[in-house]
């Protein structure tokens, strides 16, 4: 056959039949009585046998190796080119996750894709100062990938960095916390941590919930995070987290804070106080008994003030002194008739006023 009717029959350009002749690669063996050169059954064998080996992703240069030298072994350059496929589909798996993010971002403009392209880009960096500059730097207007700044915040380590996507996250409105939500659900602790971070960062009922969530978290850890973040919301649900911080001295100060900032507004105080007391009567150990009654300092109104009153009779002299010097600090109370009950402020919080 001649070139042409090769070419029409195998489907393989003139041009490429004429590249493979160069190289030596596949070369017409036949003369004709006019001269002209034809590809004989051979010669039209060896070429199916030379597409089959580039279907593989063989180079022209190792199909004709293969195809020449008895010693080629197929086991090396096939195990290569496992290898380099393996490394090109996770390459294409990159590049369309990439493509998902930013059309999942909804951008209006091929500014904003630049700028989300940038940004996903800078995400992978082995820098913190750079992955924080990306975050921070977005425009307030400009579409986020959402997606792609949860991934990054239930991963991240450099606490700058994290801060920084949380405050992202946040400023998205609760567009990410179906995923967040996920990240509550982790086995890995330290996703858990970071997921509840960044909820309590999103203002919203759907967070609150979400934080809720979080208070049965088996991790110590995660649950103070959410009481903490619960607490400011005034949500009287994080009362008993936020006393067992205080008894168990984990960050006592903040939670004693919060704890102090439910009075009236989500608890009544009273029942703050009840609460209070009974961890008093629980333990007999003096630096917890130290701590449970600074808390009562946070507790406005009468019935803080009787507790501390009646704690400045108390036979551990640390604890009395403690008592007094509250007291002494305290001044005079307004006495609760003439008290305007403050409003609450924090979405999805318990209202019950006493």
């Amino acid at each position: 056959m001649l070139i042409g009717e090769v070419s029409r029959r195998c489907g393989v350009s003139t041009r490429m039949l004429r590249h493979y002749d160069a190289l030596g690669l596949v070369q017409p063996s036949v003369r004709t009585s006019g001269g002209y050169r034809e590809y004989s059954a051979e010669d039209i064998r060896r070429l199916f046998h030379v597409e089959c080996l580039r279907t593989l992703g063989l180079s022209l240069n190792e199909a004709k190796r293969a195809l020449d030298e008895p010693g080629f072994a197929p086991g090396e350059s096939v195990g290569e080119l496992i290898r380099h496929t393996r490394a090109r589909i996770a390459a294409e798996q990159e590049l369309l996750e990439k493509l998902e993010r930013v059309e999942a971002a909804a951008p209006a403009r091929w500014g904003e894709v630049m700028s989300i392209v940038a940004l996903l880009r800078a995400l992978d960096s082995d820098s913190g100062s750079r992955r924080q500059q990306a975050v921070l730097s977005q425009n307030e207007t400009a579409a986020l990938p959402v997606g792609a700044l949860v991934e990054a915040a239930l991963s991240e380590d450099d606490p700058n960095v994290a801060g920084a996507l949380r405050w992202s996250l946040a400023r998205a409105a609760g567009a990410g916390l179906q995923k967040l939500a996920a990240g509550l659900d982790s086995t890995e602790v330290d996703i858990r941590r970071r997921a509840t971070e960044a909820i309590a960062a999103v203002p919203g009922v759907e967070a609150t919930a979400l934080l809720r969530r979080a208070l049965d978290d088996c991790d110590v850890t995660v649950r103070d995070r959410a009481a903490l973040a619960l607490g400011s919301r005034r949500v009287g649900e994080a009362m008993p987290a936020l006393l067992e911080m205080v008894v168990q001295g984990r960050s006592d100060v903040g939670a004693a804070e919060v704890l102090g900032s439910l009075a009236e507004v989500a608890i009544p105080a009273r029942d703050i106080v009840r609460a209070i007391q009974d961890a008093l009567d629980d333990t007999v150990d003096t630096p917890t008994r130290s701590r449970i009654t600074q808390a009562l300092a946070e507790v406005p109104g009468d019935a803080a003030q009787e507790a501390l009153t009646v704690l400045v009779g108390d036979g551990n002299r640390t604890i009395a002194a403690t008592a007094a010097a509250i007291l002494g600090s305290r001044g005079p109370e307004v006495p609760e008739s003439n008290r305007t009950p403050p409003a609450s402020d924090g979405p999805g919080a318990d209202q019950s006023v006493d």
